[in-house]
């Protein structure tokens, strides 16, 4: 936690918690991300603000990373861990899997249980929180990696 920075956490989560609110409000849709994209291929109906969503997120993350470069620069977070023998592309190939699977299983993400469930007040967000963050205290314990 060295590199605690909290005004740009706290901008990101008003950015996020923003940009949910819209979506929830202007097209009565849940910010969930595995849901936008797991619904977009094969299309369905609402195939097109789901491909503008995300398509509008990578850009954002793309914008930033150019207007300000050394935001979130810490090298630490995407190397694969010493002792694993694996490359970092295999490594981040593997976590990306995982998580698709989990999300899978979980019926949804952090982004649609921990940001949108919540602030609907759904016991079953609340519930996939808990273990989301039980699991992540779990793993850290574990591999000492934060």
């Amino acid at each position: 936690m060295e590199h605690f920075t909290p005004v740009p956490a706290l901008v990101g989560g008003l950015l996020i918690g923003l940009a949910s609110a819209v979506l929830w409000l202007g097209n009565g849709r849940i910010a969930g991300i595995s849901g936008i994209f797991g619904q977009l291929l094969p299309p369905a109906r609402s195939a097109i603000w789901r491909a503008v969503f995300l398509i509008a997120l990578v850009l954002g993350a793309l914008v930033t990373s150019r207007l300000l470069p050394d935001l979130g620069s810490n090298p630490e977070l995407v190397t694969a861990p010493a002792g694993s023998g694996l490359e970092t592309p295999v490594w981040l190939a593997i976590a990306g899997l995982l998580t698709g699977i989990g999300t899978r299983i979980g019926n949804g993400c952090t982004s649609g249980h921990g940001i949108c469930g919540l602030a609907r007040l759904s016991k079953r967000s609340a519930v996939a929180v808990a273990i989301f963050f039980g699991v992540a205290i779990i793993t850290v314990a574990v591999t000492g990696v934060v």
